[in-house]
């Protein structure tokens, strides 16, 4: 089996562009993903059971079900009701990237909002008990420590999610969005070379996973160095 160079170097500019498109995707998604866990989180740690119950249900839903499943109801399953297509919602919910970032966005949200409670509940009693101490208020205390004490723990757990989400992009092709896995399609799909255009792709991912680890490990060695063991 001989690997055709050519075909993949005609090609490079295909899987530039759906570089882009892939990491655009990724930082959208990750974005309001967050910024949608940040309350549920919240919510999953609260003392109030409907509140509590609430986001549970949610999490428990989302991640109970696949990824596919999900972006296929939001992309094709909301365009069968007449009412959605009349709404001022529909030029949005008719586009495949809008799409694809809420489907993204609504199920890392499930999964960080669960990371986020865990180190919630895993904060020290006395960071607690110094809060109080300090005289604070129960919005003050999350702000100013259990939030920032808490994201820090999580960096770990989270940077695993971001690699997830970076491998669960790749769903976006089949909503016909020409990310690197859409490239990788197209590119078979004109040449019928299946093992270059894939491996392509792979290396791609692998070249983007490997950059997203080295970032975290930077971020947790500058925000979590303190928690290392102390060499004597």
């Amino acid at each position: 089996m001989i690997f055709d160079y050519n075909v993949i170097w005609e090609a490079l500019p295909l899987y530039f562009g759906g570089l882009v498109t892939t990491l655009k995707l990724l930082a959208l998604s990750l974005f309001f993903g967050l910024l949608a866990a940040l309350p549920l989180g919240l919510m999953r740690v609260s003392k109030q059971p409907i509140v509590n119950m609430s986001a549970w249900l949610f999490t428990y839903v989302i991640r109970g079900t696949p990824m596919l499943v999900q972006l296929f109801l939001i992309y094709y399953g909301l365009a069968q009701f007449e009412t959605v297509r009349e709404s001022f919602l529909w030029p949005w919910l008719s586009s495949a990237s809008f799409c694809a970032c809420l489907a993204f966005a609504i199920n890392t949200s499930a999964y960080t909002a669960e990371i986020i409670a865990g180190s919630l509940r895993a904060t020290p009693n006395g960071e607690i008990e110094a809060a109080k101490a300090m005289g604070m208020s129960r919005i003050k205390m999350y702000k100013r420590i259990l939030l920032p004490s808490a994201l820090r723990r999580a960096l770990p757990q989270y940077s695993n999610e971001v690699i997830m989400m970076l491998q669960t992009t790749s769903l976006a092709s089949i909503v016909t969005l020409i990310d690197i896995t859409g490239a990788a399609r197209t590119v078979n799909a004109q040449f019928y070379l299946p093992f270059e255009a894939y491996i392509t792709a792979g290396a791609f991912y692998l070249c983007l996973t490997f950059i997203l680890v080295r970032l975290f490990k930077m971020a947790e060695h500058r925000w979590l160095g303190y928690l290392a063991p102390r060499k004597h």
